[in-house]
């Protein structure tokens, strides 16, 4: 039994020119460059556009009731309108160039939510791989409660070393159903229709995959970690949520809010990196911090540091390496944000989280400024983290950058 099936997809009908202005990316993108958006709305102007059934995060605050009304109410004028071809029980295969030429693939299908449980120490086939913060969910719930259509940027991971789920679809021939140009330095994106036998191959090998999965954690294969969240964790999250709410209501969507639309992409995929997020601490005692730290985490020159657990911590222009003697993680990151988290609840300060070492360097010329460099998480230590810590701390990793994130392209009915 896997969580991950085939779905009714919906896709606009538009050319390919169309289709560049049809796509944007994720909505948690550029939160804090609202002029990002702004030329996204110039680009997009009077043409279809799944800018038009999204939120931006960047504006949330800014008349959040309005806008959710109007992104339902054009959901259902590009419905009467029948803007969307329906592509019945399949799976769409992506083909994602980057914009720095690497090829991302993925598969979009749907999620069975029954199946997802977000909670630290879940033992469900789809986990969160990091904290979810409740506050984000209520927004979400409101846009998807009365939404009668789902976009999906959700990206979940599967642990495929061996490549059967999505790399074999890649030498068949399959029909593309797009073929476009992303706006604003995303890439180039194709989809290819993937039915018939080619779907019950792609669903042969994921029961393939939780069975050897199971066996590795020597548990049923309805409690292996098979899909880890990648990208859009508070969105499924929301997903979850209404679903849960309208089950409880006895909706007549409940069926068609059981399971939500995301892409599948394998975790050993070459085009995947994960990028460190560092951090840095302002207005705190740094000699009491650093003598607490010295005591709970048991630091050391990083040289002699056994562990394996070593980060660099910058202050007043000056860097030291040390190494985590006494960890309580199995990443550096979860030792370092633990003490930091408990520190900060104590002794108050703020902390910051900075993607750019040299970011990082420059934050810290300032006076009161203290960064922590930490080192960039390996793709395989994903799921044994999840499978051993329930889930990573808050801002571990990044996939890549933010044109590189999902875009919204494929929809599916989610109410009747």
């Amino acid at each position: 039994m896997t969580a991950f099936h085939r779905a009714d997809i919906l896709l606009p009908k538009l050319n390919d020119e169309q289709m560049t202005k049809w796509a944007v990316v994720a909505c948690d993108q550029y939160t804090g460059e609202p002029e990002y958006w702004r030329e996204v709305e110039g680009i997009v102007g009077e043409n279809p556009s799944a800018l038009r059934l999204i939120l931006p995060e960047a504006f949330l605050g800014d008349n959040d009731e309005g806008r959710i009304k109007q992104v339902n109410a054009n959901m259902r004028g590009y419905i009467a309108r029948d803007m969307f071809t329906e592509y019945k029980n399949s799976f769409i295969l992506t083909k994602r160039t980057q914009a720095d030429g690497r090829l991302r693939a993925g598969l979009v299908g749907a999620i069975d939510l029954e199946m997802y449980d977000y909670n630290k120490g879940s033992r469900s086939q789809v986990r969160a791989t990091e904290a979810t913060v409740a506050a984000r969910i209520p927004p979400r719930v409101k846009i998807r409660m009365n939404a009668p259509l789902e976009l999906p940027h959700i990206m979940i991971l599967i642990d495929d070393p061996e490549n059967t789920v999505i790399e074999p679809l890649l030498s068949k021939k399959l029909q593309r159903v797009y073929n476009f140009e992303l706006m604003q330095n995303g890439g180039h994106l194709e989809g290819f229709l993937v039915d018939g036998k080619d779907a019950e191959s792609v669903e042969h090998s994921l029961e393939a995959l939780a069975q050897r999965l199971a066996k590795q954690e020597n548990c049923p294969s309805e409690n292996a970690l098979v899909y880890a969240m990648g990208d859009g964790n508070h969105s499924l999250a929301s997903a979850k949520e209404t679903y849960e709410r309208k089950k409880r209501e006895g909706s007549p969507d409940a069926e068609l809010a059981r399971y939500a639309l995301v892409e599948i992409v394998n975790l050993h995929s070459p085009a995947l990196e994960f990028e460190a997020i560092h951090r840095v601490i302002f207005d705190i005692d740094f000699d009491k911090m650093y003598k607490e730290m010295t005591e709970k985490l048991g630091l050391i020159n990083g040289e002699n540091c056994e562990t394996g657990q070593v980060f660099e911590l910058l202050v007043n222009g000056k860097s030291e390496k040390l190494g985590i003697a006494k960890p309580n993680s199995n990443l550096t990151v979860g030792s370092v944000q633990s003490f930091l988290d408990e520190f900060l609840a104590k002794n108050g300060g703020t902390i910051d989280y900075i993607h750019g070492e040299d970011t990082v360097k420059k934050l810290c010329e300032r006076e009161n400024a203290v960064g922590i460099l930490l080192p960039s998480m390996k793709k395989s230590e994903l799921f044994p983290t999840v499978i051993k810590d329930g889930a990573l701390p808050r801002k571990t990793f990044s996939m890549g950058h933010a044109h590189d994130k999902r875009f919204y392209c494929e929809a599916r009915r989610i109410s009747v």
